[in-house]
């Protein structure tokens, strides 16, 4: 394993400059600890220096420093964090690790997000507004206990804004953005934002907060010829349409909270619409009468909506601490398929349907503070779930055998109960075991465990080792895919297991202050996760023909080292990461087993801050550079299957922004640029040459250099 000394000499200059400072410190100052609160995973909110789990915070001045309107604007640019976008379906999510969404749980405010496969796992990013967000918690590791299935990687809780320092605070935005180099601000071509939040105290118990966001996205060409594109006689490979789908967003939010003495009470309310255009690249000919003979193509709109509402009370019954929640959550995703006649811009034939639906009924509660004594909390939890999914032959091949058609109508349900303690052994020394029983509707009934250990070391330091074991349940593709006829016996198996993943950590952290200002934070991380009983698409018979199936056959693990260092002074701000990871796994198709050896990769991120007091600016710059990744992939050859090992090559993503603040601070004007390196695609290719190779294919991972302005106001009285 070699690392380019680049990446590493930017850390090995600060931890050298930081183990340097803190020999000249005066023992006799006190340090104090930044006034960062978490909720994640918590008993009780509390500051991240009592924290058991290691949580990281993005900030709400992160993301207004990367000027970011949804969660995909911001996730690329922290370690162990890929973004992984679908551009032909118009969609971006997360993997952790090197495991896919599904092992990842996003919420909002400690509620899993309704998805298209159930609920917090594949989460698209560009559906999450950040508005009204105070900061986003991520946790890595198994997160079982507290949060229940499929959080097996992390979690990320993103936690919106319930207060406000002022009466009264309006905030309007307009944001135009080139998407690559396509823009026209009079047309489809770039992105244009407009929001607008207000949020008001009433007196001192009552708060209201309204907000809405818009997002045109006109989408991406990349050579392709858009919508309007017929033929192009000096290039007839070109192609119409888009390479990134165009789409429309809409954002609404409200939120009520109450507050008095030891209750609150908050409700709060989200409507998203979505409308995603896909452009046929085919183009033919029909001799319309009257007209004469038009182009056309056969082109689709998919219309996403989605409710959601939670209701969350927290107070005293008793003498007990209660913490409540309630939330109801739907999303239907239409469909609307039509003839487009180019020439004419007429569209006939148009049908709309529904494909995709799923609701979802959630609770969760917790009692705390059972016993009195110092140093020893007690929490008993509950989550009740219940999700009902519908999907239609149009969104893939789906069959339920008991009703004996190709929609699919399916209710699962699971009841769980938890328990965690924190034991504050002395006063440096804490333990929060925990464990979860979850009681399942289609599955064998599930469990999870935990434990963490905190130590508080001289001079600063504090310790941290964790263990979990969570689990993910199946998703609807691999329970109920149907797909078989005389050349194809694709099938999901209703059968399936559970997966079990198990993970440790242990942290070592050291935050100093000193009188001069300066503020060093340090930390180095070890991980380990695996998972058993993987699901993997594997070929249970070659006679009379290929069958495929999804059956628990793999086993996966991946190890972890990361180190972290955040500088402080006066009106700079720095950050710098290194993260190294290794990743096993074990593959077997029926045909041919995959090697199992650790593949390393590395990624490496700084971003720097710098205040111009006398102009009140703001400049930053983020950059983020992924390693070169290897994995295993299987040959199209059915006579000789192998696995054969390809390379994706590294790349870097870099971000710059420039942020002037006007009339004291009631006016922002915000310019930057996203992708700097101009990355759209990068190629992965068969290690060695194997001559198996179907040779060095490309990556899309985004739309290139792209360009902002965004002009922000404030009214604050």
């Amino acid at each position: 394993m070699q690392i380019n000394t680049r990446v590493l000499l930017p850390v090995l200059l600060v931890a050298a400059y930081t183990a340097k400072a803190q020999e000249t410190v005066n023992d006799t100052i006190v340090s104090t600890e930044l006034n960062e609160v978490v909720v994640t995973g918590q008993i009780e909110p509390q500051s991240i220096k009592k924290s058991v789990f290691n949580v990281r915070i993005i900030s709400a001045e992160d993301i207004k420093r990367q000027a970011g309107n949804n969660l995909a604007d911001v996730m690329n640019q922290y370690l162990n964090i890929n973004v992984q976008p679908q551009s032909g379906e118009g969609r971006s999510t997360l993997s952790m690790f090197g495991l896919d969404g599904q092992y990842l749980k996003v919420l909002v405010d400690n509620i899993p997000l309704v998805s298209d496969t159930g609920l917090g796992n594949n989460i698209d990013l560009t559906q999450i507004n950040l508005d009204d967000i105070e900061q986003i918690e991520i946790i890595e590791g198994a997160m079982g206990v507290t949060h229940g299935a499929n959080a097996v990687s992390g979690i990320i809780n993103i936690i919106t804004k319930k207060s406000t320092k002022n009466k009264w605070e309006i905030t309007a935005t307009a944001q135009e953005e080139t998407v690559g180099n396509e823009y026209n601000p009079f047309y489809e071509d770039g992105r244009h934002i407009q929001a607008l939040r207000i949020a008001h105290s009433i007196n001192n118990n009552w708060f209201v907060a309204l907000g809405a966001n818009r997002n045109d996205f006109g989408g991406y060409k990349g050579g392709l010829g858009g919508k309007e594109f017929t033929n192009n006689p000096n290039n007839p490979s070109q192609q119409r349409g888009y390479t990134w789908l165009p789409k429309e967003q809409l954002f609404t939010n409200a939120l009520v909270r109450y507050q008095k003495n030891n209750t609150r009470i908050f409700y709060r309310f989200e409507y998203f619409d979505e409308n995603i255009d896909f452009y046929s690249p085919v183009v033919a000919s029909e001799l319309v009468e009257g007209v004469g003979i038009l182009r056309y193509a056969d082109d689709r709109r998919y219309f996403t909506q989605k409710f959601y509402h939670h209701l969350n009370a927290v107070g005293k019954v008793f003498g007990l601490d209660y913490n409540v929640s309630a939330s109801h959550q739907k999303q239907q995703r239409d469909i609307e398929q039509f003839r487009y006649y180019i020439q004419t811009d007429t569209e006939t034939g148009n049908d709309t349907e529904t494909y995709q639906e799923t609701e979802i009924l959630y609770s969760t509660g917790t009692l705390s503070n059972f016993f009195k004594a110092d140093g020893f909390d007690f929490q008993l939890g509950y989550e009740l779930v219940n999700s009902y999914g519908y999907t239609s032959a149009l969104s893939g091949n789906f069959n339920d055998p008991e009703q004996g058609d190709v929609n699919l109508n399916k209710r699962l349900e699971n009841y769980d109960i938890f328990t965690a303690a924190e034991v504050k052994v002395t006063d440096k020394f804490s333990v929060r075991p925990g464990f979860r029983y979850s009681f399942q509707s289609k599955f064998d009934n599930q469990w999870a465990a935990s434990m963490g250990l905190r130590q508080l070391l001289g001079n600063g330091f504090q310790a941290r080792l964790s263990y979990g074991r969570s689990y993910r349940t199946p998703n609807y593709e691999e329970l109920y895919t149907f797909f078989v006829d005389s050349n194809h016996n694709l099938q999901g198996n209703p059968d399936l297991l559970p997966e079990s993943g198990h993970s440790v950590e242990a942290s070592l952290k050291k935050q100093t202050f000193f009188d001069s200002g300066l503020q060093l934070k340090n930390d180095i991380t070890i991980g380990f996760i695996s998972v058993s009983d993987r699901i993997e698409l594997a070929i249970t018979a070659t006679f009379p023909s290929f069958q495929y199936r999804f059956i628990n056959i793999d086993t996966y693990s991946m190890w972890n080292l990361a180190t972290t260092h955040q500088f402080a002074y006066k009106n700079w701000q720095a950050n710098v990461g290194v993260s190294v990871t290794g990743i096993s796994r074990a593959i077997n198709t029926g045909l041919v087993a995959s090697d199992d050896r650790y593949l390393t990769t590395y990624q490496f991120n700084t971003n720097i801050a710098y205040t111009i007091p006398k102009w009140n600016t703001l400049l930053s710059l983020y950059y983020k550079h992924n390693g070169k990744q290897q994995q295993y992939i299987q040959d199209s050859s059915l006579s000789d299957p192998q696995f054969i090992l390809s390379e994706i090559e590294s790349f870097g993503l870099m971000d710059a922004s420039i942020r002037q603040s006007f009339f004291k601070n009631k006016f922002d004007v915000t310019l930057g640029a996203r992708n700097l390196l101009d990355v759209v695609n990068i190629q992965s290719s068969v290690a060695g040459g194997d001559a198996h190779s179907a040779g060095t294919t490309n990556i899309l991972m985004g739309y290139g250099r792209s360009y902002f302005l965004k002009l922000t106001y404030n009214l604050n009285f």
